[in-house]
C-alpha cells in the first residue's frame, strides 16, 4: 500500500505555521476526541499541493520518570527569547527579565508547559 502523501513528502515545500495547545482555540474537535491523550494541533502548508493539513500530537504511554541531577528542576534556568518576540508568556509564567545577561530565569516545569526547552542556555 502506497504512503500517504503527507508522511512520504515531508520536504522543504510542507512547513508548519501554527501549533496550538489544548483548551485554544482550533484544538476543541481534537480535544474533545482525544481527551487527556492531547499535546498539540498542528497546521501544515503544502505550497505544491495547495492543501493544509491538520496533525495531531497524542501520548501514547506515560510511564514514572526521574530527571537527572544536571537538569537542575528546582532552580531556574535561563532562556534565550529575542528581543523582537512579543510573546510574554515568560512573565506570566513567573520569569523575570535578567537584562546583565539576556535571558528569561524560568523554572523548569514553566519551561515544559510553554514549550521553550530549545531555548535553555547553560545554567545560571
Amino acid at each position: 500500500m502506497p504512503a500517504h502523501p503527507v508522511c512520504r513528502t515531508r520536504a522543504p515545500r510542507m512547513r508548519t505555521r501554527l501549533v496550538l495547545r489544548p483548551g485554544q482555540a482550533g484544538t476543541k474537535k481534537a480535544a474533545r476526541k482525544y481527551g487527556d491523550r492531547l499535546l498539540a494541533v498542528r497546521y501544515v502548508y503544502d505550497d505544491v499541493r495547495r492543501r493544509r493539513y491538520k496533525t495531531v500530537e497524542l501520548i501514547e504511554e506515560q510511564l514514572p520518570w526521574d530527571p537527572p541531577p544536571s537538569h537542575a528542576v528546582d532552580k531556574a534556568l535561563p532562556v534565550r527569547i529575542p528581543w523582537n518576540e512579543t510573546d510574554l508568556r515568560a512573565r506570566a509564567a513567573g520569569g523575570r527579565w535578567d537584562p546583565n545577561k539576556k535571558v528569561w530565569p524560568l523554572s523548569y516545569e514553566a519551561i515544559l508547559d510553554l514549550g521553550l526547552e530549545s531555548r535553555v542556555t547553560e545554567t545560571i
